[in-house]
Parts: C-alpha cells; structure tokens; sequence
C-alpha cells in the first residue's frame, strides 16, 4: 500500500533516520569507514572497510538559492518530459537498452554518483542503441534532474514505454539508496513528503507494464528481500546484498558503494555481459568484506526465462567502447579524483 507522507511524517522520518532505521549497522558488526578510491589501475579494493548505512545528515539540506519546495514539486511533469525528450532515437532492426537510473536519497552524495555516473557510463562503454534517463534526489541538481520519486518512477516508466518496442527493447532500472530490513526503499529530499517504495511497491509498478524484458538492479541494504517480487519471466534480478544483510559503501565519507564500485565501475568496464558482471562483482564484494572483516552482504541474482537470450541478442549488436573512468559528481572532501576501472 502506497504510503501517504505529510510533511510531519517527512520531518519524523529524518528522525528515524538519526535513530539508524535506514542501512543499519548490526549491532555486533566492526566498526566501519569509508572506502577510499585510488586514480591508478592497479590501486587496491576500497581500504580495510567502508561505511555501512548508519551515516545520515541532518534533516533539512534544502539550498538556499533553490527554488522553494512547492516550485520544485510543481515543475516535476515537465522536468520529466523534458528528460523524455532528451534520449535519442531509437536505432532501427536491433535490440536497445534503456537506463533509468534512479538515485532515492537525498542525503548522501553516493547515491547522485552512481545514478550520474550510469548516465555517463552505458551509453559511452555500449554506444549507440543505449538511452538513459536519470531521476534523483540531491540538493545540487534540483532545477537539473527530476526527482527520484514515487510518481517520477512512474511517469519516466510511462514515457519510456511509449518510445521503445516492449516486446523487443531491454528497460535497465538501476537504483541506489538506503534499504530497511522490510525491505522498503528510502526515498528522501527533505523536506518534501515524498512516497517510500517497498519490495511489492515496485513489482506492482513495473507489472502495470509493458515491458517484457526487465534488468532490476537495487543497491541498498536488505536488498535481496525484492528478489521474490520482482522475479519472473523476462525479468534479470541483482541484489546488492542477501535479505537479511547489510551492503557497504555509503555515507558522507564515501564517492560511491562497494556495489557501485564493483558491478558499475569496474565489472561493466571488462564486460558487458551483465551476469558475469554480476558475478565479478560479487567475488571483488567478497574479498573486499573478508578484508575489513565485515559481515558478508551476499549480493543476490536471479535470471527468469528469455532474458539471458534476450540480452545475448542485444550484444551482438553492440561493440563495447573503452573502460570508463568513475569522477564523483562532488567530491565529499571537496579533492576531485578519478577511480580507474580494473
């Protein structure tokens, strides 16, 4: 059921937060930091460990010079069309992919990262035939990019169903924030009262669909507990973590997830086959884990019916470009650097 937030629920919400409902840390977990990304190829995982969902900012980040709350949440139907309107045509007689990368929470600059860095990474490692679309939540793209929301996932959904062949293109949903153990989704820009979105949530969004061929990625904690909604025929499940565990790699201190890092950065840029990519990054995961001594997050797969034939299709049309450098939109030490893919 859809979960109607007034601006008082929005404001308790952020409260809950503070108290650590979004990624906890287990209470018997080490202490965790941050991963530090290296510029050299050969540069090692992120250092010993990295931080688990338990880093939160204050409640209210709205800018100063933003527009008020209300002008952004009305200017939303037409930042969304307007992003419709970017993507490019469709190239004709083969399989395309369609991205939509959807950065949920507001808070932590790791998850505008990795939603821009999708942007900037699948249409310049795949080439033509790959359209992305962005929806996120940061007070630095406001009056850029259209909110990671509830209705914005719809609409975006909608718009892209109108301009690819459902029963022949691929739809990519990338999406990156803080997960709670019922496996609900945050999606948070204070102070807007915006809808949460849990495990049934989305199946029942994407159902309303036409889509036939489905990659779902969710990077977020608990992860693993959207895998019995959303899998089915057509349909690529990946998890950055079992039902019951925790992921790393978020928090102020971070440029993007150990999820992030190991399946976009450094997997997608050896292969593009997306299940083996999964499957290097969740050995890269493992080491990394083993190495800071952190409780196992277990990313999740499942591969329903067609779509490993359906995405083979689509690669065989498509010549990979060159590895793609991750540059974090804003860097949280304010010291820009570059994480070379290995």
């Amino acid at each position: 059921m859809r979960i109607a937030l007034t601006a008082l629920l929005a404001f308790a919400a952020g409260v809950l937060l503070m108290l650590g409902m979004a990624r906890l840390t287990p209470p018997n977990a080490p202490a965790v930091t941050a991963p530090q990304a290296q510029a050299s190829a050969s540069a090692p995982a992120p250092a010993a460990s990295a931080g688990t969902d338990e880093d939160n900012t204050a409640s209210d980040n709205w800018p100063e010079q933003a527009p008020s709350p209300e002008q952004i949440i009305y200017a939303q139907p037409g930042m969304v069309q307007k992003a419709l309107g970017a993507i490019g045509p469709r190239v004709a007689g083969r399989p395309n992919l369609y991205v939509l990368a959807f950065g949920a929470d507001g808070g932590e600059d790791v998850f505008r990262n990795e939603a821009e860095y999708a942007a900037t990474m699948f249409p310049k490692r795949f080439g033509p035939g790959t359209h992305v679309m962005v929806l996120e939540n940061n007070p630095s793209t406001l009056e850029q990019r259209p909110l990671a929301s509830w209705s914005n996932l719809e609409a975006a959904l909608d718009g892209l169903a109108g301009v690819m062949k459902p029963d022949e293109d691929i739809l990519l949903l990338y999406m990156t924030t803080h997960g709670d153990e019922d496996h609900n989704l945050l999606v948070d820009m204070d102070p807007l009262p915006l809808d949460q979105i849990g495990a049934s949530d989305l199946a029942d969004i994407l159902h309303k669909r036409p889509f036939k061929w489905k990659v779902v990625v969710v990077n977020a904690c608990y992860s693993g507990g959207f895998v019995p909604e959303l899998r089915g025929p057509g349909t690529l499940v990946i998890t950055a973590a079992r039902a019951d565990r925790s992921s790393f790699g978020c928090g102020s201190d971070s440029d993007i997830t150990y999820f992030g890092h190991a399946w976009l950065v450094d997997a997608l840029n050896r292969t593009p086959d997306f299940v083996d990519a999964y499957k290097q990054a969740a050995g890269e995961i493992a080491q990394w884990e083993q190495k800071g001594k952190l409780t196992p997050s277990e990313p999740q797969m499942d591969l329903g019916a067609g779509i490993g034939e359906q995405l083979a299709r689509w690669r065989q049309h498509m010549t990979p470009g060159p590895a793609v450098s991750f540059q974090p939109a804003q860097s949280p030490t304010n010291a820009p650097h570059t994480l070379t893919p290995r």
